[in-house]
């Protein structure tokens, strides 16, 4: 896994010189009497124009040769994954691209007994943090994809191909300024542990099932050690999902959750919900979520050639319009758009809590355990 180095100076310094000469005639004898070489070079820049036309053309519909079937899984909203389907349907309207989505701990389950069979039901992965894609890679169940752009990536990538950052997810606390004043709460995730006054009003995801919450206990668990677990047990914080958390905000149940900011985000502009978000001064935690190409010879329809495509296309800046729209942070320097009521992801960079994503992988079954060993998780 290649370490790159996060850089905040993003200029893009693109000179397009674009020159249109044109000149008008006021009769057929004036145009007869330019000189020959004149008429020469107009009809080469003529020809050269319409080559030049022709190419865009042929690019821009370049993605109608692509065809057959694809099938991703991924941890994506359901919501997010219907409108992205209909803008690759214009992008590729060759090609039957199929989504099955569920949740870390439900993809990995499926993935586990697929392997086992010697055959998986998909093409392309688009999970939520690249521990897993470590794990494929080491059981040889991974293509490897050399993309071409990989300067432009602000997010760790495998430099072999083998998976590269599409969306990045941002752990954040959320509160519900109707009800509580935020002057009141705790400002840091380890004031989150430990604030008496949120004391059985707390929630958080599962990081048994939930990919984006286990990497938030890895990153926590580095920072704060295993007392910030002990005294977020001592809290009774709830173990659910991101849905019932956020509707205990909206409630007043809950105080304070740890939760993504997508979530957020994604209330205040789809229901004016009054839901803020909590940047946390000790910082907050980014969860680069992988897309990753299926072995060929254990895929679901050993299609690479559109697999690659789409991987193209998802990592371009096209592409990372639809994660922008869904709420999640893209991970290409030259794209400056950044989701509705978010920040600039390169303001946020400075303000991350690093992820071990090796840790994360070789010690999962340990972190895993010492959670529930301190957080009492509800039985499946």
């Amino acid at each position: 896994m290649k370490k790159k180095a996060l850089s905040l100076i993003l200029t893009a310094c693109m000179a397009l010189g674009l020159c249109a000469c044109g000149g008008s005639s006021s009769s057929q004898s004036a145009a007869s009497d330019q000189p020959a070489e004149a008429a020469e070079a107009g009809a080469e820049n003529t020809e050269a124009d319409a080559a030049e036309a022709g190419a865009e053309t042929a690019d821009a519909s370049a993605n109608t040769d692509v065809s057959g079937k694809v099938v991703i899984y991924t941890s994506m909203y359901e919501d997010i994954i219907e409108d992205m389907e209909k803008d690759l349907k214009d992008v590729f309207p060759n090609l039957e691209i199929e989504f099955f989505q569920g949740g870390s701990g439900t993809l990995q389950s499926k993935i586990a007994a697929e392997m086992d069979s010697g055959k998986m039901g998909c093409d392309i992965l688009m999970l939520a943090e690249p521990s897993y894609a470590l794990e494929l890679k080491e059981k040889g169940m991974l293509h490897p994809y050399k993309y071409a752009e990989t300067d432009k990536l602000l997010f760790d990538y495998d430099e072999e191909g083998y998976w590269y950052p599409v969306r990045v997810l941002n752990m954040v606390l959320g509160y519900n300024p109707d009800l509580y004043n935020k002057e009141e709460l705790p400002k840091t995730f380890k004031e989150f542990a430990e604030d008496s006054s949120v004391k059985d009003m707390i929630s958080m995801s599962n990081p048994l099932t939930s990919g984006s919450a286990y990497s938030s206990v890895v990153a926590l668990y580095d920072l704060y050690g295993e007392d910030y677990f002990k005294a977020l047990g001592q809290q009774n914080v709830a173990i659910e999902s991101g849905s019932v958390a956020l509707t205990k905000l909206e409630t007043g149940e809950c105080k304070q959750i740890m939760v993504l900011e997508e979530s957020i985000l994604k209330k205040r502009e789809e229901e004016g919900s009054a839901l803020e978000a909590i940047y946390p001064e000790d910082g907050t935690i980014a969860i680069p979520s992988p897309i990753m190409i299926v072995d060929e010879k254990v895929s679901a329809n050993a299609n690479i050639a559109a697999c690659e495509a789409v991987e193209d296309y998802f990592l371009s800046p096209a592409g990372q319009q639809l994660i922008i729209k869904g709420w999640m942070y893209g991970v290409r320097s030259d794209v400056k758009d950044y989701p509705y009521d978010g920040s600039p992801v390169t303001d946020l960079i400075p303000k991350f809590i690093p992820v071990d994503w090796e840790k994360c992988y070789k010690e999962r079954d340990a972190i895993r355990g010492m959670f529930q060993n301190h957080v009492t998780v509800p039985a499946e």
